[in-house]
């Protein structure tokens, strides 16, 4: 019997389309590697202090998009749809925690509040308050595109609601850009705090001062990247936990696996969709915040690139695995960082997304996705 079923399984990889030219896309995949190889280890000799501060650009720019990854991931591995308006969730992300900060000082609300409060702890809970509200916001927006826009075409083909997903992205840039919301126009981001850098060299770890330009040959590392990775890690073992301890990602991975029998085991299969929207729109938020102030200019279509690539980055580590998800984003941002230190900024797209091209035509599934079993 398990004979059996292996040989049918090996039977469908070769009839797979595809599948006999695979070894195009291996050959195409060692000659990249081979020439990403030649290129950069020659520089990582030469001056190992930039090929660091690549990689850590690199890898500060792919937890961002694993933040926005995630969201594309969850809603296609219950829904089988691309969110295309996942990316523009990211983009009012930004513009929330932008108004709250510059129009609202809300980062700085206990100490309005109340007079002699500890500036330090003021602030941290000022920025709690912002992401919190940002998240509130983005929430309450994805669960009424939900409701409004992709509930009803639940039981309609897959290319109607993805239609209606590209859409409902159009609407949210080209409405975001009239004079009266959000303005058409680069906005600069007022950073809620102060940028504090460290250089790294080998006597150890020392404080940059403000206004100073870093000694040469070394490494530096800003609370910016700090946040960012440490918040991007925690989002991704919370919602490991959340998938794999709670009731609730019990209910998702059985609305996943099989919708019909899971409302027949009584699962609220529609809550469980509405609650998938809201978790991956609350990561876009986060990830929308963040990537603002890192890199702090806004404008309504900021989350075409981003939310693009964080979806190749999806599609790369296998669409439908958090892990997948995860894995593939930090790819993209080595990738993307790479092609900007030592190939040509302009090129930075396109290496991105021939990887992808490259790397599912050796594994269609993505890295860590698995073949659908043949239907008897």
């Amino acid at each position: 019997m398990q004979q059996a079923s292996v040989s049918k399984q090996s039977s469908y990889a070769a009839r797979r389309p595809g599948s006999r030219f695979a070894w195009i896309g291996k050959a195409f995949l060692v000659a990249l590697a081979v020439g990403v190889l030649a290129l950069l280890v020659p520089n990582a000799i030469k001056t190992p202090s930039l090929f660091i501060q690549i990689i850590l650009s690199g890898l500060q720019l792919g937890f961002v998009y694993a933040m926005i990854a995630l969201g594309y991931t969850m809603v296609y591995g219950i829904v089988k749809l691309i969110n295309f308006a996942h990316g523009d969730i990211f983009m009012v992300g930004a513009f929330v925690s932008y108004y709250l900060v510059a129009r609202f000082q809300m980062h700085l609300w206990p100490s309005i509040a109340f007079p002699g409060f500890p500036t330090g702890l003021s602030l941290a809970i000022g920025m709690l308050t912002i992401m919190l509200i940002c998240i509130l916001v983005c929430v309450a927006m994805a669960v009424t595109i939900e409701r409004v826009a992709y509930k009803p075409l639940r039981d309609a083909p897959r290319i109607a609601a993805l239609i209606t997903a590209i859409g409902v992205s159009f609407f949210l840039e080209f409405f975001g850009a009239l004079y009266f919301v959000f303005s058409g126009r680069f906005i600069p981001y007022q950073r809620p705090f102060d940028v504090v850098t460290w250089y790294v060299d080998f006597t150890g770890i020392h404080r940059l001062v403000a206004g100073q330009t870093p000694p040469a040959n070394v490494v530096t590392i800003s609370n910016i990247f700090l946040i960012i990775v440490a918040t991007s890690i925690l989002v991704q073992l919370l919602l490991q936990y959340l998938v794999k301890r709670t009731k609730l990602g019990k209910s998702m991975r059985a609305a996943s696996f099989d919708k019909p029998t899971a409302r027949l085991m009584g699962i609220n299969v529609d809550q469980v969709i509405s609650f998938t929207f809201a978790v991956g729109a609350a990561f876009a938020a986060l990830g929308g915040m963040l990537y603002a102030v890192a890199y702090p200019s806004i404008w309504t279509q900021l989350g075409i690139l981003p939310g693009l690539k964080a979806f190749v980055a999806a599609v790369l580590g296998g669409i439908g695995s958090i892990p997948g998800a995860f894995v593939g984003a930090l790819i993209m941002g080595q990738a993307e960082a790479l092609t900007m230190g030592f190939i040509s900024t302009p090129m930075r797209d396109a290496v991105a997304f021939t990887l992808l091209i490259l790397v599912l035509l050796v594994r269609p599934t993505g890295i860590f996705g698995e073949p659908e079993p043949e239907k008897a």
